[in-house]
């Protein structure tokens, strides 16, 4: 017992000190109108953020319309079509609900501003050890989780705000890799750790090209992104304390109910 505590201790240290370690930036992937003025955040932990926006036109604008997100470049090479279809899917949903509480979402694209998102990488989760983190997590006190070091996945995406004239408003590059130790939670997909960096993506998605000033809305009614599934999903909540696992068809709901363009 005491061999098994000790063990446990020093791979939690290991793991901290790699956790420490923030996401590298990826490389420009050609999908943004122009990556010229992106400057890097420095107040991030996690993630690699580089960014931009014209605040004045930023504030003109109001309404917009959500291009379907695309993978850029080799980003699905590797991935099965449902595995690339539900990462499309979770990234379109989570930059919904964050654009539709700073912006109006207009369902036609002609003669509105436009935010076009693009996944540029996607890099899988080590289903066999996600496995392996479960078990281990169940006997690990505390509310984090750990994870096997060189197993963890994570999602790269490029999104900009452009007016009705093509000209590029606000652009970013962002970059997210799953820690050992945190709060990101081990899947037996291979996309897990892609979808749950969707969420963080879709944050900074919203306060990227919404200008400084505009407070967050109340969520509209109807709710522009209702096609997507209830905005909270307990049911993800419940299966994880559960399991220890992210279960994609339980936390993002059915492909099946995707917005058809």
């Amino acid at each position: 017992m005491i061999t098994i505590a000790r063990t446990t201790i020093l791979l939690t240290s290991l793991a901290a000190a790699l956790s420490a370690c923030q996401t590298a930036p990826t490389a420009e992937s050609g999908f943004l109108k122009s990556y010229d003025g992106l400057v890097e955040r420095e107040d991030t932990i996690r993630a690699s953020i580089r960014e931009r926006r014209d605040e004045g036109a930023a504030t003109a604008i109001d309404a917009v319309h959500l291009d379907p997100t695309i993978m850029v470049g080799e980003a699905g090479a590797g991935l099965s079509q449902d595995e690339v279809a539900l990462v499309l899917r979770e990234v379109d949903r989570q930059v919904c609900y964050e654009v539709s509480e700073r912006f109006t979402i207009v369902e036609q694209p002609d003669g509105v501003a436009r935010v076009r998102v693009g996944v540029t990488g996607v890099r899988p989760t080590g289903q066999a050890a996600s496995g392996v983190s479960a078990v281990a997590n169940a006997f690990i006190p505390g509310p984090g989780t750990f994870r096997v070091p060189g197993t963890t996945g994570g999602l790269a995406a490029e999104a900009e705000l452009v007016d009705p004239q093509g000209r590029q408003v606000a652009a970013l590059a962002w970059a997210r890799n799953a820690n050992v130790v945190g709060t990101d939670t081990p899947s037996l997909s291979r996309v897990g750790d892609a979808l749950q960096m969707a969420e963080p993506f879709g944050d900074a998605v919203g306060d990227a090209i919404a200008p400084k000033d505009r407070a967050v809305r109340d969520i509209p009614s109807p709710d522009p992104c209702a096609a997507y599934g209830p905005r909270t999903q307990p049911a993800g909540f419940l299966t994880r304390v559960v399991t220890g696992l992210y279960v994609p068809e339980v936390n993002t709901g059915s492909r099946d109910d995707a917005p058809k363009d």
